[in-house]
Order: C-alpha cells, then sequence, then structure tokens
C-alpha cells in the first residue's frame, strides 16, 4: 500500500428498509457503523511504520465517522433490466467504485470508508461501498462487515442519539493465521521455491501476462452483472458436470482471453484465493474480520480450453474444481504465505524489484461466495453485492473478483491497471465471458 502497488478491496451491498423504518438514511448507516466498529477491533487497527520491515498495528482511540462516511446521489433511471431478463451495470457504483480503488489510505485515518449511494428515487433504497485496507480484512472480511451492517440496521432505535464520534472498543485483534496454524513448509517444496527465487527460474514459451509490471498505477474497472436465474441454471449445469461456479468462471475467463489475444501466446496462468477459516479454531468464523486467506495457481493451454471443434471442455473446468479441492486438501502446507518469513525486505523483493520485467501471472479469479438472504419483510435485506479489487502492480494483469447477493445475482467486477491491459481487450473479454455464460443456460 505505502508504495501504491496495491491500495484496497471494497466489497458493496445494495440495502432495502421496510417503510416502517422512517429515520434519516444517515442515522441508520452511522448507527450501524457504530455497531461494526464495537464487534470487529481491525476497524479501529491502523498500520505504523509500514515503509519499514517491522509494521505493527495500532488502535485508534476513537473514530470520527463525518470523516470516513461518505453520501451521494445516485443519477435517476440507472438502475434497471434488459429486456432478456439480464440485470444492466451499476454505472454510478462502477464510477465510485473506480474512484475509491485509486485512493489510498492516509494514518491517523482509519483504514476503511463507508462510501453510501442514494437512491432519490426511493429514499428506503440504498448501496454501501464498504471500502479497506487489506491488511485489515481478506474478501469474506467485506462480507462480514456487511452481514454485522445488516444486524445493526435491524436493531437501529429511533430513540438512540446518533453519534458521530465512536470509541473504540478495547478487543484485542483476533490472532493471525500463523498463531492458529501450522502452516508448515515441506522440505521439497522448499528447496523448489528457494531454487526457482534465487537460482534459476525459466518463462514459459508461449505465457500471455500483459505488459511488463510498470508504475504508477490507475484501476480500471467495469461491473457484470448476471441474474438469478441464469446463475441456477448455470450452478445446475456445474453440479451435472462434476465441478464448481468458481472453476467454470476460471475456464471461461481462460477461454475468453485466448480469443482475443495473438495466437503465439498457448497458455495463461491463473491464481485464486482460498479462504482459511474453515480449518482454523472456532475463534475465526465466517463472521470474523481479518486476513486468513491463501492463493492458489492453475495453468491453462489454448489447445486444451479452445479446442478446434469448439466444443466447451467442461474437462478442463472439473481440472481446475481438482486443483481447487487439492489445496483445500493440504490445509494450509506448502502455502505462498508462509514463504513470507523468507523475505528480508518487503518493499524491494516483492515490488520494487519487479518493475520493469516481465509480469508472472495473467489472470486472477477470487470468488466470495453467496450471501443468504433475508427472508423477513419486516427487517432490513440485502440484494445486489459487488467484491472489486484495485490492481495490482505486481499481480494478474486482469482481476475478476465475484460474489453472489442476496437477490442470487453474480456480480463479476473486472479490475486491471491502465497501460497493463488494453480496454478494448478487457471488453471483449466481458462480451466473451457473458455470451460464454449464457450460451451454458441453453446447452
Amino acid at each position: 500500500h505505502q508504495i501504491g502497488f496495491y491500495l484496497n478491496v471494497a466489497v458493496s451491498a445494495t440495502y432495502f428498509l421496510p417503510d416502517s423504518f422512517v429515520l434519516p438514511v444517515k442515522d441508520y448507516v452511522y448507527q450501524a457503523c457504530e455497531a461494526a466498529i464495537a464487534e470487529h477491533p481491525s476497524l479501529s487497527a491502523i498500520v505504523a511504520d509500514d515503509h519499514t520491515q517491522d509494521p505493527y498495528f495500532v488502535r485508534l482511540p476513537e473514530i470520527n465517522l463525518d470523516r470516513v462516511v461518505s453520501f451521494q446521489d445516485r443519477k435517476p433511471g440507472l438502475l434497471s433490466t434488459e429486456v432478456d431478463g439480464e440485470p444492466t451495470p451499476d454505472l454510478d457504483l462502477q464510477t465510485l467504485l473506480a474512484t475509491q480503488h485509486n485512493t489510498p489510505f492516509k494514518a491517523p485515518n482509519p483504514f476503511w470508508r463507508v462510501c453510501v449511494l442514494l437512491d432519490i428515487e426511493d429514499e428506503r433504497q440504498f448501496t454501501v461501498a464498504f471500502v479497506y485496507h487489506h491488511a485489515i480484512g481478506d474478501g469474506t472480511s467485506g462480507k462480514a462487515f456487511h452481514k454485522t451492517f445488516l444486524r445493526a440496521l435491524g436493531a437501529v432505535e429511533s430513540s438512540e442519539q446518533t453519534k458521530s464520534i465512536i470509541k473504540s472498543p478495547q478487543l484485542p485483534l483476533l490472532p493471525n493465521i500463523e498463531r492458529l496454524h501450522s502452516m508448515s513448509l515441506s522440505l521439497s517444496y522448499l528447496a523448489k521455491k528457494i531454487f526457482q527465487a534465487k537460482i534459476y527460474s525459466r518463462r514459459p514459451t508461449g505465457l500471455w501476462t500483459g505488459s511488463k509490471v510498470l508504475i504508477p498505477s490507475q484501476t480500471r474497472m467495469r461491473l457484470v452483472p448476471f441474474s438469478k436465474l441464469l446463475i441456477s441454471t448455470v450452478r445446475e449445469k456445474c453440479r451435472q458436470e462434476r465441478t464448481t461456479i468458481t472453476a467454470l468462471l476460471q475456464t471461461i475467463v481462460a477461454r475468453s482471453i485466448f480469443a482475443h489475444i495473438p495466437s503465439e501466446f498457448t497458455l495463461l496462468a491463473c491464481t485464486g484465493a482460498l479462504s482459511s477459516r474453515r480449518w482454523l479454531p472456532d475463534v475465526i468464523t465466517d463472521e470474523s474480520m481479518g486476513v486468513w486467506v491463501q492463493d492458489y495457481e492453475e495453468r491453462y493451454s489454448r489447445a486444451a480450453v479452445a479446442p478446434s471443434d469448439g466444443s466447451f471442455p467442461w474437462a478442463e473446468a472439473r481440472r481446475s474444481r481438482n486443483t481447487i479441492e487439492s489445496v483445500l486438501k493440504m490445509e494450509g502446507k506448502n502455502a505462498n504465505t508462509s514463504l513470507l518469513q523468507f523475505v528480508d525486505d518487503f518493499q524491494e523483493e516483492l515490488c520494487l524489484s519487479k518493475v520493469g520485467k516481465d509480469r508472472e501471472k495473467s489472470f486472477e479469479v477470487s470468488n466470495v461466495g453467496v450471501l443468504d438472504p433475508q427472508t423477513d419483510p419486516d427487517l432490513p435485506s440485502i440484494k445486489r453485492m459487488v467484491f472489486s479489487q484495485c490492481a495490482s502492480v505486481m499481480g494478474n494483469a486482469i482481476e475478476v473478483s465475484a460474489v453472489t447477493g442476496g437477490d442470487g445475482c453474480l456480480v463479476l467486477a473486472f479490475s486491471w491497471q491502465q497501460g497493463v491491459v488494453e480496454a478494448d481487450l478487457v471488453n471483449e473479454v466481458i462480451e466473451s465471458t457473458k455470451q460464454e455464460l449464457y450460451s451454458l443456460d441453453v446447452v
């Protein structure tokens, strides 16, 4: 963050309030933020000495909501549905997130922001974009924030005074993954990584990864929503083919990139993110805010995902699922995050030394899953959700972040660094991705 290589992540949600909720939206938002601060100690934590090799967290004594919460009106008539029943992109949110993903945090302000889009045609509907430093939360943490926010909205009392200055809780930060889990490294894995990093590392022939690593970074973004009906059909198709939505998305994005890059490129390197919470002690749940995540890697060849007969490569989608399952079975063993202990200079070794060199990865698909819907009509509910990330200077050329909201709609957030990938190429990849998913609905 401090050298501008990766700024933040965001999870956004559109809320609906029942007619019985008559307070101004600001009162609901401020009281819900107060509840979230009281429950999640990471919201009052900022990083000190992050320009050194020994950064640490400090607790803010209080948080001024007037500095971290902002409101703006939507443009009328933008949220609608296409003739074919598919939802249209939320252009107001897309614009807001593009700005937020290019805006760093600065101590002593909190390392998070809440940006509220108000619907002037329906004051009971508003969108909350929770934007935060990745050091205080992973993707699942963004969902956890909104779960807390939703519960708090339902508990707001009209008699309570809405406060702007919130005292920080004295709760300790939740333990990091190394304190909870062994995260062991096998000698063979470690020897391989040391050999690749220090002795010899050959770039695969035909690998496409966009431009070389360059600075400064400017994030570009597009939001692509899909209807509940389509996603339900696609999910059932995945079950029939013994794969998952995430594995399918990886395969489809790979196919879509190959369709629009020169034929000389025959290989793509994909990374994905996995939540480590499932094998951690009960102190860490999907309701917790912190960073308990690891990555995994997958490769796709043009010949396998784009066969000459035009058929869809379900075998590749199954292979991708098997890769994910094999990493899950390791329960944190041989995770790349465990190699951080061997890094002497984070800024130089992991970031600055890579500028001007070939990028290692092509694209990422990160899926934080599904938010269970709120079905009580007397309580607030969440409908559409968006999970998004800034571009990563030394990471993947194209980032694809996915979440399914309480309305059952899946939204893909495509982000990329200006100059690393041409906008026209990303737009072509998006159109091909849409067509691939639509075509599965009729197969």
